[in-house]
């Protein structure tokens, strides 16, 4: 049974990618995705296989803290839904709550944390742990890799439509008028942010293959990552490839130079320094690059093309005109006509969080520097803060206003605050921060324990690092399976092997 355990977990985590294509994404099932429900259905059945073995689940009913985590999840889980349920705020469709939604989500927010403790006690050979990673890594890459040389790769920055890109990489060298959002690629994957993340992720146990099994097939292989990464075009993809490579190769060293306990590999390190070179070559070139300048001058141009300083005249003079519900609707009417003026984004505006229910939020924003407008990180937090803040349920702190909620009003990219004004405080730290506390626990041994510094440990532990801090980063990765479930796979092989160097099985260096 725990070879069929490990045969349906190699599996499982392999499809993830074709799980990520955008077009099964879109539309949703009964409100839910089907790959959602293919992934819910997938853990269930690993729960089946874990448990029909006799040792897990006897080892289970002893260990109380496992019991006792499941017990306070259950009992936050009922009354975030109870403190939600009698929200009240500005909008008359209480931002589109859905209790469904809300108890899928709660569902989905677990998976993860399942396949974590599952992976952790069912004895994943490494070789098959390599190949699992190697098939990710090969899948993603060479998808974007191809789709962007033959221009059918969808564009990194759009994921209300699949819109193409316009050209392939080599016009980043060769002409300079096409738009960032138009060349950056993402293949025929959904999220460009939560695929970057899984790239970075993965990136340092590539680089380990590579040094274990240094071969032709690996050297493509990271070689067509690092290229992949360039052409997603985002801050996580182009700044982690040169970070996890950076810091690989100061891992490799210490290891071998330093603690001695890793076999110096000349062909490695300059295989790796070669890749680094071409990475730093390619990357003033990248559709990163020309994001970052392009948007430096947007606010400035909007304010100049429609006059703001007439109409900042303008609108202080019809608010001193007019008095309560007539000057309500004056501030209606002119944010609808000039909210583009002052650079705010039509989907908040119009939409997320209605000029209709909150003018008077609007008038304070467009009264906001312009950077401050053009910032929609900060402009989205303030307008959950606000959101929060307003209802009279004290309990929102706690337990958050839910999912669907927040979801609705402004999908914030920035994981963990996200999951604080969904899910509260209590909610963040039992269903994300535990993901800190699994790390610093691999880390903790690491520390401690002389068996447990390989650099195989050290790989698992920048992967785990490095996809938590583009979470904090850039978001769009907490609240995505395709992300969260290759992580708790990681995070479970992870602690697996520091169970292994704890005990006579862990004998041989990695």
């Amino acid at each position: 049974m725990k070879k069929r355990l490990q045969t349906f977990l190699f599996w499982f985590i392999l499809i993830q990618p074709f799980l990520d294509i955008y077009w099964l994404s879109r539309p949703p099932l009964l409100k839910f995705s089907i790959p959602s429900i293919l992934r819910v259905l997938g853990v269930f059945i690993a729960i089946i296989l874990f448990f029909s073995i006799k040792n897990n689940w006897q080892r289970l009913k002893k260990q109380w803290w496992i019991i006792t985590y499941i017990a306070t999840l259950i009992l936050y889980s009922i009354c975030h839904l109870f403190s939600v349920k009698n929200f009240t705020g500005v909008d008359p469709t209480s931002f589109g709550y859905s209790a469904k939604v809300e108890i899928f989500y709660l569902i989905r927010a677990c998976l993860p944390l399942i396949v974590i403790y599952i992976t952790s006690y069912s004895d994943f050979k490494t070789k098959y742990f390599f190949r699992v990673i190697q098939a990710i890594s090969g899948l993603y890459s060479l998808t974007i890799v191809i789709s962007n040389l033959f221009v059918f790769s969808l564009t990194s920055y759009h994921t209300t439509e699949a819109k193409r890109i316009s050209a392939n990489i080599f016009s980043w060298f060769t002409q300079t008028n096409y738009p960032f959002n138009a060349l950056a690629s993402k293949g025929v994957f959904f999220q460009a942010n939560t695929l970057s993340a899984i790239l970075f992720m993965i990136m340092p146990i590539m680089l380990y293959i590579l040094y274990k099994e240094f071969n032709l097939l690996n050297i493509v292989l990271v070689s067509v990552q690092a290229l992949a990464m360039l052409m997603l075009g985002t801050k996580v993809g182009n700044f982690g490839l040169i970070i996890s490579l950076v810091i690989f190769l100061i891992t490799f060293l210490f290891h071998s130079l330093i603690l001695k306990n890793t076999k110096f590999s000349a062909k490695f390190l300059i295989t790796l320094i070669c890749i680094l070179a071409a990475s730093s070559a390619i990357f003033p070139y990248s559709p990163t690059l020309r994001r970052s300048s392009l948007e430096n001058g947007v606010a400035q141009k909007r304010s100049n093309l429609g006059d703001k300083n007439r109409l900042d005249q303008e609108l202080d003079s019809g608010l001193k005109r007019y008095k309560g519900q007539k000057q309500a609707e004056y501030l209606k009417d002119f944010i609808k006509k000039n909210y583009w003026v002052y650079s705010l984004k039509h989907d908040l505006v119009l939409d997320h969080y209605s000029y209709q229910n909150d003018p008077y939020y609007w008038l304070d924003v467009m009264k906001r520097p312009a950077a401050e407008r053009l910032n929609y990180r900060h402009l989205e937090q303030d307008i959950l803060s606000r959101v929060m803040n307003n209802d009279k349920n004290k309990l929102n702190k706690l337990f958050g206003i839910s999912f669907s909620r927040e979801n609705n009003i402004a999908p914030l990219e920035r994981d963990f605050l996200a999951q604080y004004y969904s899910m509260g405080l209590l909610g963040t730290i039992l269903l994300t921060i535990i993901y800190i506390f699994v790390l610093g626990y691999g880390i903790f041994y690491w520390l401690v324990n002389k068996n447990s510094k390989t650099l195989l440990i050290s790989s698992l532990l920048l992967s785990g690092g490095f996809i938590l801090f583009a979470a904090f980063y850039a978001g769009n990765v907490l609240e995505y399976l395709s992300a969260t479930l290759v992580m708790a796979f990681i995070l479970g092989f992870l602690l697996q092997n520091i169970r292994y160097s704890k005990t006579s099985k862990y004998l041989v260096k990695k």
